[in-house]
């Protein structure tokens, strides 16, 4: 494998560890562990890692190592401020592109959630709640936002806190998502802009009611 493709790979895998929790907010990656783990050199995975910080989900500090990144509540509070800002601005651009089929694939997410919200099931629900995100901001075709705001999501996953769960449950979080996918629908841009602004706004208050817990 070249080495680039191969640094690439270690990228996405450490990154894959650090957004679900395997690798802790503070938790220092031990490159013995993790090369013996990958079964590569340490060059490789250094050059992976620098791509992480790059990315602001790791740090590295010198003599001490690279520690997974710590996100205070105050920066926590700042990405969710510039959040709504862009999935506001989501949800103005998709008026203009939203079709039949975005809207039933949409609308089968709701289902879906709804189900799970039902069963208050965290764990079935935070991917796929990611996941309808995801599609959203997709459908907007437009690869600067998507990077700008999937930067902004990853960085709030090193702080995540089960505030959907403790302060209101899933299906107010999946009412809010219904908002959304009906101001779409009504290709009333301003209506889908502040819809979608809210439901970021919202998701921010969750998370400050479980600040100090």
């Amino acid at each position: 494998m070249r080495t680039s493709s191969l640094t690439g790979a270690l990228e996405r895998e450490l990154e894959h560890l650090i957004l679900t929790g395997e690798l802790k907010p503070g938790e220092r990656l031990n490159e013995i562990q993790l090369s013996a783990r990958f079964g590569t050199s340490r060059g490789p995975l250094r050059e992976a890692t620098r791509s992480l910080q790059a990315k602001g989900l790791v740090d590295a500090i010198r003599n001490r190592g690279v520690f997974v990144r710590s996100i205070s509540p105050k920066e926590a509070l700042e990405i969710y401020d510039i959040r709504a800002a862009l999935f506001g601005l989501a949800g103005r651009l998709l008026t203009d592109l939203v079709t039949d089929a975005m809207l039933a694939r949409l609308n089968e997410y709701l289902v879906e959630m709804d189900e799970i919200a039902q069963e208050r099931d965290f764990d079935r629900y935070y991917p796929l709640n990611l996941e309808f995100h995801d599609f959203l901001i997709r459908s907007t075709n437009n690869s600067m936002l998507a990077r700008e705001y999937q930067s902004l999501v990853n960085k709030l996953h090193l702080c995540r806190a089960r505030g959907l769960v403790q302060a209101g449950g899933l299906a107010v979080s999946n009412h809010e998502h219904r908002e959304m996918v009906d101001a779409l629908a009504s290709g009333n841009r301003e209506r889908a802009q502040e819809a979608f602004f809210r439901h970021v706004e919202r998701s921010k208050q969750r998370f400050t009611t479980t600040l100090g817990k």
